[in-house]
């Protein structure tokens, strides 16, 4: 009849000893055998599995075109008619360039410095000429030139700007949305 151990704790001791012992003998018993070779097993590429690649999107070409002469800006991807824009423009003397700019600066809600006397207008304020969004496409001397909403939309179609296109605020945020830093800004007379 086998003996019993009467205290648990000196019964888990001797457990663990031998089962310790057991393990050792059985690594110097797998030591002794010659070596075997596993078959050689192609696994699939789970990372492929996963996440497999994304269909590369397509390119769309943006570009504005800013007509002068009818106060018009129009939005064209790959090559075709988008939108259209009524716009206000540079007042005598101070006339938007014309030429080929890109796309420079975007902000929300920007503020505003007026160019002649200097006084600085913040976002959102009602005497903020700026309205929603400022697209910058170019400057002349220290003066900023673009896009920008207004809130006096009695002026769109107009020469009244210090250089830049004034749009509904509407139309400005929607235009803002549909362009980037870097997208080709065409003006002529």
């Amino acid at each position: 009849m086998p003996a019993r151990i009467q205290n648990p704790s000196l019964s888990k001791a001797l457990m663990t000893f031998f089962v310790l012992a057991g393990c050792t003998i059985a690594v110097l018993q797998l030591r002794r055998l010659p070596a075997v070779a596993l078959p050689n097993l192609e696994l699939p590429n789970f990372q492929a599995i996963v996440s497999p690649k994304p269909s590369p999107s397509p390119v769309i070409e943006t570009r504005l075109i800013v007509d002068l002469s009818d106060r018009k800006v129009r939005l064209y991807e790959n090559k075709k008619l988008k939108a259209t824009y009524a716009i206000a423009i540079g007042q005598e003397g101070w006339e938007t360039p014309t030429g080929t700019f890109k796309v420079q600066q975007m902000y929300e809600n920007p503020a505003w410095k007026h160019p002649i006397t200097g006084e600085e207008i913040p976002p959102g304020d009602k005497d903020n000429p700026l309205g929603k969004r400022w697209i910058g496409f170019t400057s002349q001397d220290k003066l900023l030139i673009g896009f920008h909403g207004t809130t006096d939309y009695s002026l769109i179609g107009q020469a009244v700007s210090h250089g830049c296109l004034r749009m509904r605020n509407a139309d400005v945020i929607a235009l803002y949305q549909q362009v980037q830093v870097g997208t080709p800004v065409i003006v002529k007379k």
